[in-house]
């Protein structure tokens, strides 16, 4: 069962902006974390921003500032929006979903982590 599905990548330049959208299932949005990672062509992968259904809401420092997360719960959808876009931002981004968080990761702690297929987001100079 598919149960995350990212949409919104794709090609901008540096400066520019784009918003990354998240449709889970309903019962994987109302885990208690959801969140983006990215992993860059060689690179490791790297959580950047989480939300959880008590509020707290943590942002790695390479986006702090530029990018915000936020839900839809009529939608059951997660948004990233990206602003001032940098070339270093290029990755493949996921969204995630687990029942436990640790800094801006979701980590599953009684039951699996649920990530997506990824979206493409690629930042020009």
């Amino acid at each position: 069962q598919v149960r995350l599905v990212e949409s919104g990548g794709g090609p901008v330049q540096a400066g520019g902006s784009l918003r990354l959208s998240c449709e889970a299932t309903s019962d994987t949005y109302s885990s208690y974390c959801m969140g983006w990672f990215r992993q860059a062509e060689g690179d490791e992968r790297e959580g950047i921003a989480v939300i959880t259904t008590d509020g707290i809401i943590r942002y790695a420092p390479a986006v702090q500032g530029r990018f915000t997360i936020s839900k839809d719960t009529a939608k059951n959808t997660l948004y990233l929006q990206m602003d001032n876009l940098k070339p270093e931002d290029t990755a493949m981004y996921y969204c995630a979903a687990a029942d436990g968080r640790r800094g801006t990761v979701c980590v599953g702690q009684n039951s699996r982590t649920y990530a997506g297929r990824g979206t493409q987001v690629t930042v020009s100079s």
